[in-house]
């Protein structure tokens, strides 16, 4: 060693001159392949720079020594050269020379110059002269050639670095745990730039030295002897005994990436000889990086236990779907109770839009009121009705408020703009477009915006519902992800429920003289506090199906009880009870009845519609009122007395007389669309299901029966038409005709008693269609065809009973009872059928000569 220190030690001075000047002039010739840093000779020194052959190879020439120097470059800009392959980018490789060429020449920060931690890991003492820098981003390191002295041994060189980098080894800025490493290059290392990146693992490959020649497969102890210098080895595993793969390998682990990269550096290409082991002619190790397989426990466990993991999954996801979701959408519901973020609720834009419409109301002339007005005349006449609902309101009661009348009776304004006029605190729920939905996503879509509940990922439910499937078919056993139409509804319920309850008790303070009650005694004390939920169109298209409604009133049910919240069902149905008896039992509902107004009132709101718009003159100025100017307002009597107290004719009447009709052809014009509506829905159209799928328990012969009668007698004795041939006492078809509005079941003591027209109106329509003779003529044949069947029946039966009873030996005395009856009965259906043949003629007649 003290021979190499003599040898080396002059020129020791000029050895940083001379690495500088090769490194600026090797950062001005910037190439795309492995860029060297391709150094000039000094005045000392006139030889040339070796080129880098196209093959990638450093060739070393006479006195010649290559050496890896590490860790002076993060691994981390790796990830810049695996950008050269998308087409947007610049070669990641010349931006990096620039940079690095200027970090040199500025030499502001010397500790983040990679050329200066280079410098500083060759020792004083040494006299080298350092011909080529060839950096190698991608593993952090740089190759560097020397020329020594020829007396000097490579081996020498190594041991004198490796003295000098264990006292004064610098550490670079980006990784000041690690000092910088250098080994002697003992292969024949190969400069590519593939896609090939560090990795601990390397692949080691046994190739023979000559073509023709057969490589030695290694041992693990040879191997270890060779590899250990450049770090600590995790594990050394030999090609498996049953592999045929070609070449033979073997698998080196690194603890350290670091030492991985100075190992494949400094041996690839390295040939054992004979004498070391390498087998005859020598044995070629190439070394390649491998990805090292992560052991993936986790994932192994999931995989091999999926009924135990996919339950416990979806107990997670939904406890961190309570806990993150259920706050939100409660006060999304607390916010649609309350009318937050309505802005006819704010009471600024309700000041602007109030003197707004008072402007318009003068500019124009108008008289104030609006439609509003005409109906002030049917408030007073149920000023009683919303009276009692208010009251009720005010009492503690666990059970319902029922409204029940005909559509078009006014429910909906009654109950939301008059008895709960000024209350802030009310929830509104439609029925009718969550029993209409199609599908259980746009019922649960339905229902959430009913109530304001949101978020809702109501497609989940689908999604999760073929998770299931599959991983039924995969473990035999359903997950839990998919949730059925009841459980998802009873969570936007229970929401519901949590949020209305939180706005009855907002305003509770420790002050009140009753803070020392608990919630549900609090609620119960003070009813005027609790919200108002009125759900309405109840029952509607009940037959299509129960579960909303059924959900529905189950969760009615808990907030009456349970003293959160008042509840009001608005209704057309007159069997409400005996749905709502099956979630409240034992309770006698509050009801309110709706019926028709009467002639008096019907015709004050009629007037008052026509009033409500009139033009008014300038201030001060008196004008005239339609109902006083116009004349044909006397035919007002005779057309109420035909469209009855049902607010939507009288309405739609008022508009008619508004735009010039007299009151008779707006009358006649509200019958001929009844009668059009009539004909289309109950009679002629009949299938054996309807266009949206509900399946009809009626037939036009049915229809019509009712229709022709109902057009002579305003109402009909219910168990009378029962005894008809045409019902054959079944109730289903009168109840399915309610359902749908064309009959009204009036009920006495608790049972049907009478039929009357579904609409006053109906009536009109009924004796404009029956006097049509040509519609009544064939209708009518079809109710006899119907009939006659029914008697052909009857005498084909008694015909089979008598020769069965003519087949009986010796013609025994106890049957002649029996025979003699079935005779009459065969005689007074025969006499039906010829008297229903002779009507059936004379109706053929009537469509033959008529159009």
């Amino acid at each position: 060693m003290l021979g190499v220190k003599s040898v080396f030690g002059r020129a020791a001075t000029s050895q940083r001159q001379h690495l500088n000047q090769s490194l600026n002039r090797s950062l001005n010739a910037a190439t795309i392949r492995p860029f060297p840093y391709a150094s000039a000779r000094t005045a000392r020194c006139n030889s040339t720079t070796p080129a880098i052959p196209k093959t990638g190879h450093i060739e070393e020439g006479p006195n010649e020594s290559l050496l890896f120097i590490d860790n002076i470059f993060p691994l981390r800009l790796s990830f810049l050269i695996r950008l050269t392959n998308l087409p947007f980018f610049a070669d990641p490789e010349k931006i990096l020379q620039k940079l690095l060429k200027q970090l040199h020449d500025d030499q502001k920060i010397p500790a983040a110059d990679p050329i200066n931690i280079a410098q500083r890991a060759l020792p004083d003492s040494i006299s080298l002269q350092v011909k080529q820098i060839l950096p190698r981003l991608k593993e952090g390191g740089a190759y560097a050639k020397l020329l020594h002295d020829p007396k000097v041994s490579p081996p020498d060189i190594e041991a004198a670095l490796q003295e000098y980098l264990e006292k004064n080894a610098p550490k670079p800025w980006f990784n000041p745990f690690r000092s910088v490493g250098s080994h002697l290059v003992r292969g024949r290392p190969w400069l590519e730039d593939l896609q090939r990146y560090p990795s601990q693992k390397l692949k080691v490959e046994f190739l023979p030295a000559s073509p023709g020649a057969e490589a030695a497969e290694l041992p693990e102890e040879a191997l270890y002897s060779l590899f250990r210098t450049y770090g600590k080895l995790g594990d050394i595993k030999p090609q498996p005994a049953g592999s045929k793969d070609l070449p033979k390998y073997a698998t080196l682990y690194y603890g350290n990436i670091r030492d991985a990269i100075m190992a494949k550096n400094c041996m690839h290409g390295f040939v054992l000889p004979e004498s070391e082991g390498g087998g005859k002619g020598g044995t070629v190790l190439k070394l390649v990086y491998e990805r090292r397989t992560k052991a993936r426990f986790l994932r192994d466990w999931i995989m091999n236990h999926p009924r135990i993991f996919i339950p416990i999954f979806a107990a997670v996801v939904a406890s961190v779907t309570v806990a993150v979701f259920d706050p939100v959408r409660t006060f999304f519901i607390k916010s649609h109770v309350t009318h937050t973020f309505h802005l006819n609720e704010n009471r600024v834009y309700s000041w602007f839009q109030s003197q707004l419409t008072r402007a318009n109301e003068i500019l124009s002339f108008k008289r104030r009121g609006g439609e509003k007005a005409g109906l002030s005349a049917i408030w007073e006449d149920r000023r009683g009705d919303i009276e009692q609902i208010r009251t009720w309101l005010m009492e503690t009661a666990d059970t319902f408020i029922v409204v029940q009348g005909p559509r078009g009776s006014g429910k909906r304004e009654l109950v939301l703009d008059e008895a709960l006029k000024g209350r802030r605190n009310t929830l509104h729920i439609d029925c009718k477009p969550i029993q209409e939905a199609r599908g259980d996503s746009s019922t649960i879509s339905a229902a959430a915006r009913a109530v304001g509940y949101k978020p809702i990922f109501s497609w989940m439910n689908t999604f999760s519902s073929m998770i299931d499937l599959a991983a039924q078919g995969t473990i035999g056993t359903k997950t839990g992800f998919s949730e059925t139409l009841d459980t998802q509804l009873q969570k936007i319920w229970q929401n519901t429920t949590n949020a209305l309850k939180e706005i009855a008790l907002e305003g509770r303070t420790k002050d009140d003289k009753d803070s020392e009650l608990g919630d549900d005694e609090y609620l119960e004390a003070h009813p005027e506090r609790r919200p108002v939920v009125v759900i309405d169109n109840f029952l509607h298209k009940s037959q299509e199906g129960s579960i909303v409604y059924d959900k529905i009133s189950e969760w009615a049910a808990g907030l009456t009880t349970g003293n959160v919240a008042h509840v009001i069902f608005l209704t057309t149905d007159v069997s409400y009870a005996k749905w709502l008896s099956k979630a409240l039992p034992n309770r006698v509902f509050r009801q309110v009845s709706l019926g028709d107004c009467s002639p008096e009132v019907a015709k004050r709101f009629v007037v008052n519609q026509l009033d409500a718009d009139a033009e008014g003159g300038p201030k001060g100025e008196k004008t005239s009122l339609p109902s006083e100017t116009r004349e044909d307002l006397s035919e007002l009597d005779g057309c109420i007395d035909i469209l009855g107290g049902r607010l939507t004719d009288l309405e739609f009447l008022a508009r008619r007389i508004k735009t010039g009709e007299t009151p008779n052809k707006a009358v006649q014009q509200i019958i001929d669309q009844a009668a059009s509506e009539i004909l289309k829905m109950y009679i002629l159209d009949i299938s054996t299901s309807s266009s949206n799928g509900t399946t009809r328990s009626w037939t036009p012969e049915q229809a019509w029966l009712l229709i022709k009668s109902l057009a002579t007698a305003p109402s009909l004795r219910y168990n009378e038409l029962l005894l008809s041939d045409t019902f054959k006492s079944s109730d289903g078809a009168l109840v399915a005709l309610e359902q749908f509005e064309l009959i009204s079941i009036v009920s006495r003591n608790g049972r049907p008693h009478s039929i009357k027209p579904g609409k006053p109106v109906y009536r009109a329509a009924f004796q404009q269609l029956v006097a049509d003779r040509v519609l009544k003529a064939r209708l009518d044949l079809a109710v006899l065809t119907q009939l006659i069947g029914i008697e052909t029946k009857a005498i084909d039966k008694a015909e089979a009973e008598l020769a069965l009873l003519g087949g009986l030996p010796g013609q025994p005395r106890e049957v002649k009872s029996r025979v003699m009856w079935l005779l009459a009965k065969m005689q007074a259906s025969q006499g039906k059928v010829e008297g229903w043949e002779r009507e059936g003629k004379a109706l053929k007649e009537v469509l033959a000569k008529e159009s």
